[in-house]
C-alpha cells in the first residue's frame, strides 16, 4: 500500500475521489495512466448525476412525441460503458495475487476489446 499517493484532482464529487484513493492507494501509476485515472473518476462523478437525476424523474419521460426514454437513462448507459474502457485501458488487476504478480498483470498490454476464438 502506497503512502506517498498524489492528491485527488479538484472537483471530483465523493465516487470520483474514493476511486481516485482507492487506485492510487495501491498503485504508482505514470502521467498517462494519471490522466486515465482522471477521467475515470469524472465519469464516475457523472454517473452518480446521471442516476440522480433518473431517481428524481423516473426514466421516462414526455416529449412532444409522447413517453420517451429519458435522454439521462441513455446517457447513462454511455458513461458506463466509457468507465468499463477507461477501467480496461488502466488494465487493472485482480484480486489474489501477490505484489509481484499484480506488477505483471497491470503492465501487460490489454487493449479495450479482446479477441477470442478467432478461426482463421
Amino acid at each position: 500500500m502506497r503512502t506517498d499517493r498524489p492528491r485527488a484532482p479538484a472537483g471530483l464529487g465523493a465516487s470520483g475521489r474514493g476511486l481516485w484513493r482507492a487506485v492510487q492507494s495501491e498503485f504508482e501509476l505514470d502521467e498517462p495512466e494519471s490522466t486515465i485515472l482522471r477521467e475515470a473518476c469524472r465519469t464516475a462523478d457523472s454517473l452518480d448525476a446521471l442516476q440522480a437525476q433518473l431517481d428524481n424523474d423516473g426514466v421516462m419521460s414526455e416529449s412532444s412525441q409522447g413517453a420517451r426514454v429519458h435522454p439521462a437513462l441513455v446517457e447513462l448507459r454511455q458513461q458506463r460503458v466509457t468507465l468499463a474502457r477507461l477501467f480496461a485501458a488502466l488494465a487493472m488487476p485482480s484480486d489474489g495475487l501477490d505484489d509481484t504478480e499484480r506488477h505483471r498483470q497491470r503492465r501487460a498490454p490489454r487493449g479495450v476489446y479482446g479477441i477470442t476464438g478467432a478461426v482463421s
